[in-house]
């Protein structure tokens, strides 16, 4: 797969992902807890690590396959 995330792009998927992982850590560690309905701290903080992860991997590997479905291409050689 071609690299196709560059850029700002790349940057605002760092940061959130790496927020977004902060948030859920303090969430397992019980430094806050919430509840939205259904969901609970425990839940939420596993969505919240999963979708950081997500954001950091394809920020730091610059290859999203979403980007490429739907023919994104931030990157600049």
């Amino acid at each position: 797969m071609q690299k196709n995330v560059g850029g700002m792009d790349r940057i605002v998927r760092l940061v959130v992902g790496i927020v977004l992982l902060a948030v859920a850590l303090a969430g397992f560690a019980e430094q806050f807890t919430y509840e939205i309905g259904p969901i609970t701290t425990m839940i939420g903080s596993a969505v919240l690590a999963v979708v950081g992860l997500i954001l950091v991997v394809t920020g730091a590997l610059q290859q999203c396959v979403l980007n490429d479905l739907l023919g994104i291409d931030t990157y600049r050689a």
